[in-house]
């Protein structure tokens, strides 16, 4: 007689079966809804769970989702395009810092609740610790002062390569301003953030979603939603 298969640890301690937890975290980050949709469409399946059950799940499967996701996701190239658009937390409103190359596959983001220096210099140094980015050969800003001194600090420094070229051409970040709407549709849909930190975990799966839509992942095309969900199972170590 077989023996059932074991509960992977990081579904630990939770009620509901692991395959409906990604369900609600899938949607939520794939889609343009809110905590109260995703309930509602769990309750059309039969399953009743309430919103900040959802809420909870998104808090804590998010951030591991793209933990997970990172190993494999393909090497990106060496023309960068880098920008900031603006998120509301609480009111007021904070800076989600990104980067993408030229194809438009993403590189790396960060949240800050401050537009600074060090806020830009962060991005770039998060983005060079990853193996999949190689140096970049040229980074694309808009005109912001910040990149300015950045981009030059960090090359004295060696974070980046001196060889690297600082452009700051507005309309070559055209492709940034298009890729950030992807984010910011679903930021609208949630009527902003009430914390920082949950506006942070939430984004870090609104990014990784994203990958997987662009075709980042090594095997998973951008348009196969099917294959990318049993992919998303694999991660947390569900049956295929």
């Amino acid at each position: 007689m077989a023996k059932p298969r074991q509960r992977p640890l990081v579904f630990k301690w939770r009620h509901f079966e692991p395959q409906i937890i990604l369900c609600a975290v899938r949607w939520y980050l794939r889609f343009s809804l809110s905590y109260r949709d995703v309930q509602e469409l769990l309750a059309e399946r039969g399953v009743s769970v309430d919103h900040s059950t959802i809420w909870r799940w998104v808090q804590r499967f998010a951030p591991e989702l793209l933990f997970r996701l990172r190993p494999h996701v393909k090497p990106t190239n060496r023309s960068w395009r880098v920008d900031e658009t603006y998120v509301r937390v609480k009111g007021r409103w904070c800076y989600l810092y990104r980067a993408i190359d030229s194809r438009g596959a993403t590189i790396e983001f960060f949240l800050s609740a401050f537009r600074d220096l060090e806020a830009a210099k962060s991005l770039f140094r998060r983005a060079l610790r990853d193996g999949a980015h190689p140096q970049p050969r040229v980074i694309n800003t808009d005109l912001a002062p910040t990149y300015a001194s950045a981009i030059p600090d960090l090359q004295r420094t060696g974070v980046i390569r001196r060889r690297c070229r600082h452009r700051p051409v507005q309309y070559l970040n055209n492709i940034i301003e298009q890729d950030h709407r992807a984010i910011k549709k679903r930021v609208h849909a949630k009527q902003g953030f009430r914390a920082f930190g949950a506006a942070r975990q939430t984004v870090e799966g609104y990014e990784a979603m994203h990958m997987m839509r662009k075709g980042q992942v090594r095997w998973i095309a951008g348009d196969d939603a099917r294959l990318q969900m049993k992919f998303m199972h694999k991660l947390f170590g569900l049956a295929a």
